[in-house]
């Protein structure tokens, strides 16, 4: 479920906080459409979740155990896309 980049980006725009499909399709990159489609199979595995205000739905991240695998994804990415080195421990 994660191996596509598009739903990787999306899903990390969501941990960082509540947010509509067209803020996700812009931060990600992408069309209404493709955003809409990623975030609904994203849904569906319950990676993400959603609530509707007015005519918007809001998506984001709020399972605990998401955002702490999130975020240990991320540290282990480097800027350029490659597998960033473990830490040296006692090194910050």
């Amino acid at each position: 479920m994660l191996g596509t980049p598009t739903r990787l980006h999306l899903l990390a725009l969501a941990a960082e906080g509540e947010r509509d499909v067209s803020a996700l399709a812009a931060g990600a990159g992408v069309s209404l459409t493709t955003a809409s489609q990623h975030l609904s199979k994203l849904k569906l595995a319950g990676l993400i979740s959603s609530r509707r205000d007015g005519r918007r739905q809001i998506y984001v991240v709020d399972d605990p155990h998401i955002l702490t695998v999130v975020q240990q994804m991320f540290e282990h990415i480097a800027p350029d896309g490659s597998l960033a080195p473990d830490p040296v421990p006692g090194q910050d």
